[in-house]
């Protein structure tokens, strides 16, 4: 068997350290190579030029090639490898550059080293096996999970690609939280009026047909892997038929029942059939079973019988159980807000004034509780507001991070507050601030030139504390020099650090891909790849990966979407790598260590013997499984133990 080893000297700078005249004369010495060749720069155009005609020439069974780092060029040399008429996996790459040149000061060593090296390479080469990349069909449909700005940008970007797109959103409403704002930092653009535009195209634009809207539904269970997801759905019963509700609100007045308003967190009131707020997407109403005295054994039928639309209010609706094929996901659930209960000493749930960060948002809000009036509780303008920060954050008995958005939307207040009532005092309490970005610091400099707002800084949240005085709410504090002071405020806001949702856990265990410490969504590489998951085929975008904002969040989702589409264009079949693992089923014993260690979720196990089965789509290629294997069942393609073992006895000769 002849094996061809070519060294490229990297312009010379291999050869300060490395001799090749010796490494040659060494390496080209022993009886399995037929030819040795060197090279100034083999990456280069004429260099792969050069290798194509080298080894067309001298037809060799296996390659050596001594250069830099495999994991820039390997792919690059297995194509010149294809090109030649060899297959590319019968050749074997050495990092001479980084781990001898770089790092072996004497030139003696560095050679000696070089020479071990390629010498355990040719061992190593000479038991490749020729492997063969295949192909499989894809579904180029996608499945959002999620209608928040994130959500909504990822499926219309694949709708306007011609893919088919089901969005799942389990509220009633589509457009996440910025719908439940009036303004939205930092150039106090309305929320709903920001979304409504890409909510249009949604519901009702050129690419419309492509998007198949599911409210009031969530994800129940998802089967399959990349390429070919089958997702069950379940969806909640609205009660109202969307193709012959026409939007006109009379079912609504006539309906006896009240109940605290979920989208006004419970600060309002609607009715148990009723649109979630003014200007909600889809232009329907929903009625809530948990409230309706028609699911509580009366028969009322008062909104029926108002609805000038004959069957548009449905009693006889029920849950359904919907399957969706996808060849990828999107996850955009979102984010949640620490509970304020967790510091009593703050006196949310138990002092009424003291309200959260989205509290405030629905106060602040025309379509909100109030129509828009900052009111205390006892009715009146407040004299003053406090605005503490960093609640939950930067804690760590709470939550050891900076969630980032919060002291923007709590400069924003400052702005509103001091818009709707000119003469009230807003006193911000803050651990840190952070007003990063070309336009965030705007509202920041605005809030510093105001002669109403003053900023007060702590040591630590647990020596802020709110009660009862007077009327009034009274904020003790000791500021960052230890000193102790205190204010009193008619309404105080609290801004919550940012924390994994509450569809998070449940959905990663669906779904079958890890979380991190924090409970967010784990990207495959925090920097490199943040808008894929560790799963292949499952795509993150937004804040249910770490606190964001709405461009942050945006822009995740479109990267998740060109994922999508380079990955799964129509037609295309899906290429595995064959530098796969695989299982001898007759000496797996099902013991599941293999599914244990596996970081990619690439192994399943049978139904009738539990023995391990490898998805050749999933797996990486990384042999933990191989390693971990107490009866050695699981062989990995291109790292067997013969290969390992043969190049290690090469190295030690």
């Amino acid at each position: 068997m002849k094996v061809a080893v070519f060294l490229c000297t990297c312009g010379g700078s291999l050869a300060e350290r490395i001799d090749p005249r010796q490494v040659g004369s060494r390496v080209g010495a022993l009886p399995q190579v037929a030819a040795w060749k060197t090279c100034d720069f083999l990456c280069s155009e004429d260099g792969k030029s050069f290798l194509r005609a080298e080894v067309a020439a001298g037809k060799p069974d296996r390659v050596v090639i001594g250069a830099c780092s495999p994991r820039e060029y390997e792919a690059a040399f297995r194509q010149v490898m294809g090109a030649a008429g060899l297959n590319p996996y019968l050749m074997q790459m050495v990092n001479l550059r980084e781990q001898v040149a770089w790092v072996t000061p004497d030139p003696t060593q560095a050679t000696c080293k070089a020479v071990a090296l390629l010498r355990g390479a040719v061992a190593r080469v000479l038991r490749h096996e020729p492997l063969e990349k295949k192909g499989i069909e894809a579904c180029p449909d996608a499945l959002v999970i999620g209608a928040g700005p994130a959500g909504l940008k990822a499926a219309l970007t694949l709708a306007e690609a011609g893919r088919k797109v089901t969005l799942v959103e389990k509220s009633a409403v589509l457009g996440g939280r910025p719908v439940h704002c009036e303004e939205v930092f930092p150039a106090m653009e309305c929320g709903s009026c920001m979304l409504e535009p890409v909510l249009g195209e949604v519901l009702h634009g050129a690419h419309a047909d492509n998007i198949e809207v599911l409210t009031l539904a969530e994800v129940a269970e998802v089967a399959g892997y990349f390429g070919n997801f089958t997702a069950k759905i379940r969806q909640h019963p609205r009660y109202v038929n969307p193709e012959l509700c026409i939007g006109c609100n009379e079912c609504i007045p006539p309906c006896p029942v009240s109940r605290p308003n979920p989208y006004d967190l419970g600060l309002g009131t609607a009715k148990a059939i009723s649109f979630p707020f003014a200007g909600a997407l889809p232009n329907e109403p929903y009625l809530d079973d948990g409230s309706c005295l028609r699911f509580q054994g009366e028969d009322c039928r008062l909104c029926q019988q108002a609805c000038p639309v004959e069957g548009a209010v449905d009693f006889e609706d029920r849950e359904r159980v919907l399957e969706r094929a996808a060849g990828a996901i999107v996850v955009a659930v979102g984010a949640a807000l620490y509970d304020c209960k967790n510091l009593p000493a703050l006196g949310y749930g138990t002092l009424a004034g003291v309200y959260t960060s989205a509290e405030f948002e629905r106060l602040l809000a025309s379509n909100g509780p109030t129509g828009g009036e900052i009111l205390t509780p006892e009715g009146t303008p407040p004299q003053a507001v406090a605005i503490i920060h960093c609640v939950g954050s930067l804690d760590a008995k709470h939550m050891p991070y900076c969630s980032g958005v919060c002291c923007q939307y709590a400069f924003k207040y400052n702005h509103l507050i001091r818009k709707k009532l000119p003469g009230t005092a807003v006193h911000h309490l803050y651990k840190e601030l952070v007003a990063p970005g070309k336009e965030d610091f705007a509202l920041y400099e605005q809030l510093r030139q105001e002669t109403g707002a003053s900023l007060i800084r702590y040591r630590e949240l647990a020596e802020v504390s709110v009660e009862r005085a007077n009327g009034n709410r009274l904020v003790r504090y000791h500021d960052s020099s230890g000193a102790e002071g205190a204010l009193r405020a008619g309404l105080v806001v609290l801004c919550p650090a940012m924390t994994p949702s509450e569809e998070a856990r449940r959905l990663a265990a669906i779904l079958d891909v890890p979380l991190d410490r924090f409970g967010f969504f784990e990207e495959l590489h925090g920097r490199l790849d943040a808008a894929q998951s560790k799963l292949r085929g499952v795509y993150l975008a937004g804040a249910c990966q770490a606190p964001m904002n709405i461009q942050e969040s945006v822009s995740r989702a479109m990267a998740a979407a060109g994922y999508i589409l380079a990955g799964l264009a129509p037609g295309k079949q899906l290429e595995i790598e064959p530098v796969v693992a695989a299982v001898n089923a007759e000496r797996c014993s099902g013991c599941r260590t293999c599914g244990a260690v596996c970081p990619f979720k690439a192994i399943s196990f049978t139904a009738d013997e539990g023995r391990a089965e490898v998805n050749a789509l999933l797996c990486r290629g990384c042999g933990t499984c191989g390693a971990a294997c107490p009866a050695g069942a699981i062989r990995c393609h291109h790292f067997t133990s013969e290969q390992v073992l043969a190049e290690m006895e090469g190295v030690l000769v």
